[in-house]
């Protein structure tokens, strides 16, 4: 038999990120994409929840508790709150558990105490590289043996790059096929150049040029490329799960005004065109978390989900892009307006083309 329910751990943790979501994120998703960044205190408040330290290591101070599909479960409800902000929660983990998943007893030792202190420390992944046939699994991007060292040349964009940050991964191809490092961000020959973009204004993000970097083989990760391309699978179901979450929202945003504007004496949610929008944004939103649960649950029991991750994730890029327009419309000139929030959703998602792993679980 099928469970669609999340566990009791899994519902209590849901209802915890629900509320924070609601009292602290969803609160300050406009002035968070006004000012180009979370509010810290919002990020500080976030980090001692554990969201993302219950998933690291136990020996390193962490919960050890990682699971894909409880994961998804706090990205939509962070989702829900706001997008970007959701994302920058979720950015430590970004390196955390790739460190944790992959690095040597002495990158551990570097990175995760930092992450696990008491302060935010958020985490960098640089999957994208700027051209249009961008291939996560075949990056461009090489890292070259020199030595005991390696040397990264190459360029990647759409990378969190939220202030204090120390860390970044960097996904290479190099001789025995794809690899990860672990780079500082003030490393010799790294640049970072703040993006400009249409949607996920909140969340500060980085083109990447890497000229020659140099890094011990220790910051190598002990991954080996189908480990790497399942640590991508999980990129895709938290971003999903995030994108969902915002099409929550907008789909109840816009079912509850469309209740409340009325038109000729009556609420426009009786007219027929606007009821069946909502119908099917209510259905599109609920098939779409299904696939997502699908991908989660069989990565947490170890298959290779990658069909699966693949199908959810295209869905889902078609579904919230579909529902946050919808909600637009449904509010009609106010859709356009910035003092309601359809138009924010919308620019959210509308980059879900061709964003890669901007939070993992």
């Amino acid at each position: 038999m099928i469970d669609f329910e999340p566990d009791e751990d899994q519902a209590l943790i849901v209802e915890t990120v629900r509320q924070f979501a609601e009292n602290e994120v969803r609160p300050i998703s406009r002035a968070a994409d006004e000012a180009g960044s979370p509010p810290p205190e919002v990020l500080s408040a976030a980090h001692e929840l554990g969201l993302v330290a219950n998933a690291l290591p136990e020996s390193h101070g962490g919960g050890g508790e990682r699971s894909a599909l409880t994961g998804a479960l706090i990205a939509e409800e962070l989702g829900w709150g706001d997008m970007a902000t959701c994302l920058a929660i979720l950015s430590p983990g970004l390196v955390g558990l790739p460190v944790g998943d992959f690095g040597s007893k002495v990158l551990k030792d570097a990175v995760l105490p930092g992450l696990l202190g008491p302060e935010f420390v958020p985490g960098a992944l640089a999957l994208v590289e700027p051209r249009f046939d961008s291939d996560p699994y075949r990056p461009r991007t090489t890292a070259k043996r020199d030595g005991d060292d390696f040397l990264i040349d190459g360029e990647k964009c759409q990378v969190p790059w939220l202030a204090g940050g120390r860390h970044v991964v960097i996904l290479a191809s190099e001789a025995e096929g794809l690899a990860g490092f672990v780079v500082e961000r003030d490393a010799a020959g790294l640049t970072a150049t703040p993006e400009q973009k249409m949607g996920l204004s909140g969340l500060p993000t980085a083109a990447l040029t890497l000229v020659g970097v140099r890094v011990p083989a220790s910051a190598r990760l002990e991954a080996d490329d189908q480990a790497l391309r399942t640590l991508i699978d999980r990129g895709r179901i938290a971003l999903s799960a995030a994108a969902i979450g915002t099409a929550r929202a907008s789909f109840e945003l816009a079912r509850d005004y469309a209740k409340q504007r009325e038109t000729f004496g009556q609420p426009i949610a009786t007219r027929q065109a606007i009821a069946f929008k909502i119908a099917d944004m209510a259905i599109e939103i609920d098939g779409a978390r299904l696939l997502v649960w699908e991908a989660a649950a069989a990565l947490d029991r170890g298959e290779d989900a990658s069909r699966r991750v693949r199908l959810a994730h295209d869905q889902t890029r078609r579904i919230t892009l579909q529902v946050t327009d919808g909600a637009v419309q449904v509010f009609g000139g106010h859709g356009y307006i910035r003092d309601y929030l359809p138009e924010l959703h919308l620019r959210n998602v509308t980059g879900m083309t061709s964003f890669e792993a901007l939070a993992l679980v």
